[in-house]
Order: structure tokens, then C-alpha cells, then sequence
């Protein structure tokens, strides 16, 4: 198991700093996520100024953005890598895409793989001069004369990875993906129950049964060596994790556990404003459900003996309290993790 870490920074000023760093540190992967910034550009970035970490986008919102564009743009992130670039894709919730980005949202798990499909016919026309004739319900790509066409490149098997929550998400994944975002609000029964069968189903029904597949997430943790340090990130974990179980789209992660009652209060508080009721509603043992706790020399051993055999890389979610990456306690914590 890998220990990756999220992209802490988008100033486009101080990333190459930023990136050597983490590399320097040993984190496996350094993902990019599209929240507040444009996930690629940072990426294009360290791309140019580091030689081993992998870098990936965790995650990209696909829908508002044509498979051509994100062709060109993975081409060139995997040429600028070496072939580092994972591209990690999401559909996002059915708000979010219209009326933050102002497209149309539809089948969203048939059009995700429709992206996949139609993402490798591009790079097989690229790489390998195939015609280009791809029809499918939402896309249709059939034209790419040679000015258009970036031709062939040293590394061109990007894996592709999507974020899915709900069975028909994580079938699509199983079917047609290299790898599967799991969301950060998880457990190890809902990995085991719910999100594992759900891809195996897909891989099983396209015939890949026996290749390679990385499932990665981002891990809830509470560290800390005093008991201040705990109990500040112990509220602020248990806020993330009443936000995600207030949204509708992140609910299966609940009936696993028996708490589906819990998601109509915590969605009543949430249009009250009551943040603080928010939390209120989550127990202690809902936190130790969802998240992992330890001291800084403990809290290795204890995610990986949690999601062994359910997880192949994570990283640590801890919202509002993000360490510094010149706290001394985390060299020993990366070390840990990934020997």
C-alpha cells in the first residue's frame, strides 16, 4: 500500500518548490484535484521539474469538458512525465454540473465510459495511425488530419481512473478503467460489500477479470501526540464527514452500517446552517466507522492493517488541518508507508 498526497498548493509561482518536496519526502503519488484551480496546470508543472513521483488528478470533472480536449491535454502531461500521468476523471452531482458549469447531465455512468472508450480510440489514432470512427450515444469522433494529429509518444498508455460512489460508477470502472477513486467517505465494509463486488462485476463482464486494477482513496485520519493536537482534528473530521453524509450522492456509505435514518437530519441542519448540529449528530464510534486515528507513530501500521487487501495507495484527509510538509514527524510516517 502507497502513500500518495494531495496537491496543497495551485500557486503556479512556488509548485516547482512544492513538488520537488514532496518527492524528496518518498509520497508515491502527487494528486491534483479540481476544487477552487484547473487540476491540469499544476500537474504540467511538476511534470517538468520532478523524475520519479507519479502524477495524477483526483479529481478532473469530465462532462463539462470534450474527450478531445482531454486527449491533447493527457498526451502531453504523459510526454512530460515520462509516463508518469494517471488521469483521474468524476462525473460530479447533477448541481454542480449545471449550474456551475452549465452542461447537461445525463446517464451519468453510460457517458463516463462512453469518455474512457473514446479517449483510447483517440490515443490509438495518435499512437498507432488507426482511422479515427468512433460513434457512440454522446460522442462522435471521425476527423483527424495530420495538422491535428501530436503523432506518437514514448509512454502512450495513460491509466485512466474514475471517482465512483454509487455500483453502476464503480461497474464502469470495473469494466473499462485502470483503477477506481474511492471517495474518502468509506469504510472497510463498504469497500468489501458494496464497492469491490461492484467493480469485479465489471471486470468480470468485459473479460478482465485478470489484469491489473488500483483502487485509491483519500483516508480521514486523526493524528496527533497530544490530546489538544486529537481532539482539534477529531471535530474538524467529524464536520467532513456530516457534510458527506448529508449529500444525497455519498449515502451508500450509511445503509452499510445501519445509519440511513442519519443523512434527512443531517440534510434538514445543512439547509439550516447548523454546522455545528452537524456535527453534533456524529458519534464517536461513526468516526472511528469512517476514520482512522493514531500518533504519528502508530498511524502507518493502523491504515494498512485496516484496509489490507481493500486498498492499493491513500493518502491522509484531514480537512482544516493540514500538517506542513516541514513537520518533522512525517518523513518517518512516509517511510513507514511505503517500504
Amino acid at each position: 500500500m502507497k502513500l500518495d498526497v494531495g496537491m496543497l498548493t495551485h500557486d503556479l509561482k512556488s509548485l516547482p518548490d512544492y513538488a520537488r518536496k514532496v518527492e524528496a519526502l518518498g509520497y508515491d503519488c502527487l494528486w491534483s484535484a479540481e476544487t477552487q484551480h484547473d487540476p491540469f496546470l499544476p500537474l504540467a508543472i511538476a511534470a517538468t521539474v520532478t523524475s520519479r513521483i507519479k502524477l495524477g488528478t483526483s479529481i478532473a470533472v469530465a462532462f463539462p469538458r470534450s474527450p478531445m480536449i482531454l486527449a491533447h491535454i493527457c498526451w502531453d502531461l504523459a510526454q512530460a512525465s515520462g509516463g508518469r500521468f494517471i488521469l483521474g476523471l468524476g462525473s460530479q452531482v447533477k448541481g454542480h454540473n449545471e449550474r456551475r458549469f452549465s452542461v447537461k447531465f445525463e446517464s451519468p455512468a453510460p457517458k463516463m465510459r462512453e469518455i474512457v472508450l473514446a479517449l483510447r480510440a483517440i490515443w490509438d489514432c495518435w499512437q498507432n495511425g488507426t482511422k479515427l470512427d468512433f460513434k457512440g450515444r454522446f460522442f462522435r469522433f471521425d476527423l483527424m488530419t495530420p495538422f491535428f494529429n501530436p503523432g506518437p509518444i514514448e509512454h502512450p498508455a495513460i491509466p485512466i481512473y474514475v471517482a465512483g460512489v454509487n455500483r453502476a460508477m464503480c461497474r464502469v470502472a470495473g469494466e473499462v478503467c485502470d483503477g477506481l477513486h474511492v471517495h474518502p467517505f468509506n469504510s472497510p465494509k463498504y469497500l468489501r460489500e458494496y464497492v469491490r463486488p461492484a467493480v469485479e462485476e465489471g471486470r468480470t463482464t468485459a473479460g478482465r477479470s485478470g489484469s491489473e486494477f488500483t483502487y485509491v482513496t483519500s483516508s480521514f485520519v486523526v493524528v496527533g501526540d497530544t490530546p489538544p493536537e486529537i481532539e482539534q482534528q477529531k471535530q474538524a473530521v467529524k464536520q467532513q464527514i456530516a457534510f458527506y453524509a448529508s449529500t444525497r450522492s455519498y449515502e451508500p456509505a450509511l445503509p452499510a452500517h445501519g445509519w440511513q435514518d442519519l443523512a434527512p437530519q443531517l440534510h434538514r441542519k445543512s439547509v439550516e446552517g447548523d454546522w455545528k448540529g452537524m456535527a453534533d449528530l456524529i458519534t464517536d464510534e461513526m468516526l472511528d466507522t469512517y476514520a482512522v486515528t493514531g500518533t504519528y507513530a502508530t498511524i502507518a501500521a493502523r491504515l494498512k492493517e485496516r484496509y489490507a487487501g481493500l486498498l492499493d495507495r491513500t493518502a491522509f484527509y484531514q480537512p482544516y488541518t493540514q500538517p506542513t510538509l516541514d513537520d518533522p514527524r512525517l518523513p518517518r510516517v512516509i517511510q513507514e508507508f511505503n517500504r
